[in-house]
């Protein structure tokens, strides 16, 4: 088969079963099990001297090794194209999270639309890092599009880019990764030295399909102002990346992101994205959404060209 045609097939067989099924909780999923040997790692080596040079050790051997049993296992079924291409299929599907983001924001805007403030709260709670319980409604959905626009970009675009690059090991590579950023990548006492390696590779391999993600944002909606609000807010944000997508985000909607919130116990003053304070409503959530799926598409419909 062509070599082209067995990266094709599985990325469109694995974004099908994403947008079919999403991430059922009863089905073992990869990341699990990466975070589960991540915290094994932690636990043996997070402490004492030397920590910094210790956590860097545990993302690279862990990035390596995942790369490798991804490439050595699908080189050993390339022998057997129907089992190689459902393999691939099964783990683009794992790789992808669009449906389970998309998802997972419209439960929050659904509890607090039916269910009330504490409902909303709470839910909002099982997809961000900020403090919830101080939240109104109007910054329920704020920090519901943020979520959509940041995870659009790594939990989606990155996955895709890397797979562009390097097929379902490169892509899984980057998903330890990332990982690795999301668990231990905090500036807390405990992670500060720990995760500063992860931190800043998870910054650096960000970087390009950041971008991409909000270039791509302001095409399919065709608002000028988003471009415009890419170049001015996208490098205001606390983080190296997230701007750049939230910017677009904002600029679409014309709202405001960031500000003052709450994470772990620490007051963080974010800057502002935008200068329209308007309450955001549960439509620019809705709108939000459409935008990720026409994103998305676009993106792989340009890879599929660019292959073929």
């Amino acid at each position: 088969m062509n070599e082209h045609l067995e990266l094709v097939i599985p990325l469109l067989a694995g974004f099908a079963l994403d947008c079919l099924i999403g991430d059922p909780h009863f089905l073992p999923h990869p990341i699990r099990l990466f975070g589960k040997v991540i915290s094994v790692g932690v636990a043996k080596l997070n402490r004492g001297r030397y920590r910094k040079i210790k956590g860097a050790v545990l993302a690279s051997f862990l990035i390596l090794c995942t790369y490798l049993l991804f490439k050595l296992g699908l080189t050993a079924l390339s022998a057997y194209q129907d089992l190689f291409l459902i393999a691939s299929s099964i783990l683009v599907f794992y790789g992808l999270a669009n449906r389970s983001l998309i998802q997972e924001s419209l439960r929050v805007i659904i509890k607090l639309e039916n269910e009330g403030l504490e409902a909303g709260r709470q839910q909002l709670s099982m997809i961000v890092g900020r403090e919830t319980t101080q939240l109104n409604k109007n910054k329920i959905r704020t920090a519901v599009l943020e979520t959509l626009a940041e995870n659009l970009s790594d939990g989606v675009i990155a996955p895709l880019f890397f797979y562009f690059i390097g097929g379902v090991p490169a892509m899984f590579a980057y998903k330890m990764a990332n990982t690795l950023d999301s668990m231990i990548g905090y500036k807390n006492e405990r992670y500060k030295d720990f995760g500063f390696f992860a931190a800043k590779l998870d910054d650096v391999l960000n970087f390009i399909p950041a971008r991409l993600t909000a270039v791509i944002m302001a095409i399919v909606s065709f608002k000028l102002r988003a471009i415009k609000f890419i170049f001015k807010y996208g490098s205001k944000h606390s983080s190296t990346n997230a701007g750049y997508p939230e910017a677009a985000l904002a600029g679409i909607l014309n709202c405001r992101f960031g500000g003052p919130n709450r994470y772990h116990g620490v007051l963080v003053n974010k800057p502002f994205i935008g200068m329209n304070p308007r309450p955001v409503s549960a439509n620019d959530v809705y709108k939000a959404c459409v935008i990720n799926v026409a994103v998305t598409l676009v993106f792989i419909g340009v890879f599929i060209l660019w292959l073929v």
